[in-house]
Order: structure tokens, then sequence, then C-alpha cells
């Protein structure tokens, strides 16, 4: 009797098992589901665990969609966008965002991922094309990028919303010069490197010839200036020789006399080639009249010249 019982309790117990499996489903912490009955939203899940739903899921019963919880990426590449001005590029951009109200993006594109994107990457080239077409060509590739991506980023936000989507960043990967514009592009910027170049120099000759200025009006004034100081010194120098002088002279004036006289002979002798058409009797030669010293008296032979110290530079 029991052991006719045994494949029933085996059915029973398997049974029981699939519905409890069907029954069952989990949640991690990267993922959201919606559970849908009857085509209609049940329940959304977005904790991580262990959820109950009705078991199987034929007749369109109770199916769970498991949706991403975690930011995801998609990107657009190789758009043409033509800036103020004419000139043309090619962009590569990128967009980050996240599922944020699982309902609404159930409701809008039925929970798929690719229907969403598509509908986004529509917006997205509209508006780079939107932003860069304001600006000129100089603000792509200038700091005013940063300020475009979140122009960018702005502009997706009201679509992503309705999608049930957050934004979270928009990045401009790559913003190339196409190469039919490339070449006059970079002539262009080379003319204007070379005008900025020359006003640079420019600039530059202008406010050498400036300091040039300064400093020889510098080196004229501290010249007058030395020159001014030097002629003080040499006069007082010069007042200092003639105080020393007369001191000299009011302590000895016939050494003083003797000195000045030995002082003059030097200088008027100093050459080989000097000759003096003189009276002998003149002053002059006074300490030369005698052999005494006394004026008036012509010596037979005329006394060698004592030495003499130089006389001293005026």
């Amino acid at each position: 009797m029991t052991s006719n019982k045994l494949p029933i309790f085996l059915v029973v117990f398997a049974v029981v098992l699939m519905v409890l499996y069907s029954s069952i489903f989990v949640v991690n912490a990267r993922e959201q589901a919606i559970v849908v009955r009857f085509g209609q939203i049940q329940s959304v899940k977005t904790e991580p665990g262990i959820y109950f739903k009705l078991p199987f899921t034929f007749m369109d019963a109770d199916r769970v969609q498991i949706v991403e919880k975690q930011a995801l990426r998609f990107d657009l590449d190789n758009i043409r966008v033509q800036v103020r001005g004419g000139a043309t590029f090619d962009v590569d951009a990128f967009v980050i965002y996240d599922i944020r109200d699982v309902r609404r993006f159930r409701e809008t594109v039925s929970g798929d991922r690719e229907s969403a994107e598509a509908r986004l990457r529509t917006q997205l080239d509209s508006s780079l094309r939107r932003v860069y077409g304001l600006r000129d060509f100089d603000a792509a590739l200038s700091e005013e990028r940063v300020a475009m991506m979140l122009e960018v980023r702005d502009d997706l936000h009201k679509d992503a919303e309705a999608l049930g989507l957050n934004i979270q960043d928009v990045r401009i990967r790559r913003t190339d010069l196409t190469r039919e514009v490339a070449p006059k592009t970079y002539d262009r910027m080379r003319a204007e490197r070379l005008a900025e170049a020359e006003l640079l120099r420019a600039q530059g000759g202008e406010e050498g010839q400036r300091r040039r200025a300064i400093a020889d009006r510098q080196v004229v004034e501290i010249t007058a200036e030395a020159q001014r100081d030097s002629e003080i010194l040499r006069g007082e120098g010069e007042a200092e020789r003639s105080r020393l002088f007369a001191d000299a002279f009011n302590k000895n004036p016939a050494f003083f006399e003797f000195y000045r006289s030995m002082a003059a002979y030097t200088t008027a002798m100093s050459s080989q080639d000097t000759t003096l058409v003189l009276s002998p009797d003149t002053d002059f030669f006074r300490y030369f009249n005698s052999a005494t010293g006394q004026p008036g008296q012509v010596p037979s032979a005329a006394p060698s010249l004592p030495a003499v110290p130089a006389a001293p530079a005026n």
C-alpha cells in the first residue's frame, strides 16, 4: 500500500516544486523588475530580494521583465555639425543614463532599451547641431566645450524624463575638422597666429625702445650726478691743497719759496730740447746768481741744479 502511494507523493512533490519555482523570482542589486499581468503592470520591484508572483506564464499571466538598474551608455559617432561661420566638424559623443522610472519606461517603450536609445540618439543629434551652430569655430576647441556638453545634457533631460530615464552626463569625445575644410582652416589659423606673432613682436619692440629710453635717461642722470660729485670733490681737494700750501708758507716762507722755485725749474727744464732766453739777473734765476745765494750777482759757472721733488699734480 505504501509502495503504491510513493509515486503519487513524488508527483505531488514535483508539482509543488514546479509551482513554487515558477512563483519565485530574484532581483539582484543591479536590476529592477516589472511584474506584468495580462498586459498591465502589476508591480515594480526596485530593491534587491526574493519576490513572488502567480505561477506559470500561460495565457499572458504574471510575467517578470528585468530592467537594468546601473548606469548605461550609448554612443553617437561621426556626426557632421556646422558652426557659425561655415566650418564643419566631425563629432563623436556619448550619453550616460539610468532607468529612473521603471513604470514609465515600460509604458512608453515597452521596456525596450534599443527603442529608448534610438529616440534619445535622434534628440542628441539635433541638440549637438544646435549647440555647435550657435558658436564660433574656436568655441568647440576651447574651455567653452564644457558648457556645450552641459547645454546638450539639459536639452536631453526633458525627452529622457518622458521615457522614464535620467541623463547623468553627456560627453563630447572627439571634435575634428572635416577633410574638406581642414587645409583652409589650418591656413587661416596659421595666418592668424602669424599676425598675432607680428603684433607681439611690435609690442615687444615698442616696450624695448621705451625701456632703452628710460635706461639712457638714467645713464645721463647718473653721469651728471657723478660729474657733479667729482667737481665738488675736486673743488674740495683744491681748497684743501691751497690751505696746505698757505699753512706751509706761513710756517717757513723761505723754504716754501725755495720749493716753489725748484718745482718751477723742474717743470721748465724737464725736456732736453727746452731753450730759455732770459736775463741772468732775472728773478727766475735768483738761486743761481752766486754761491752764497745773494741776488744780483752772476756766478762764473752755474751751479748744478739741485734735485727737487716732482711738482704735485694739479
